[in-house]
């Protein structure tokens, strides 16, 4: 198996909730669509972003920064889209 490159990005969380329930499970559902190991990182923390528990462990609420990293073939789709959920709100307000 070759090794790419990881690629990270940091993002704020906007939405009110953070990466809670309703938004956890859309960041997993998201992650899931990619064959790279994404992970989710909050102050040195880090959980497999495909875990619904893992998201949810990380207590990530409004304002926090988590860094999404990810690799293998599909890394900066799965970092664009990723970072564009969070950036939307999750849809909320």
């Amino acid at each position: 198996m070759k090794h790419l490159s990881e690629i990270k990005q940091t993002v704020r969380l906007l939405n009110k909730v953070g990466l809670h329930a309703r938004p956890a499970a859309m960041f997993v559902q998201a992650a899931n669509g990619f064959k790279s190991e994404i992970k989710v990182e909050k102050k040195g923390k880090e959980v497999d972003a495909k875990s619904i528990l893992g998201i949810l462990s990380l207590a990530a609420e409004y304002n926090d920064e988590v860094t999404i990293k990810a690799n293998g073939e599909d890394a900066e789709d799965a970092i664009r889209k990723l970072v564009d959920l969070v950036n939307s709100k999750f849809g909320e307000e």
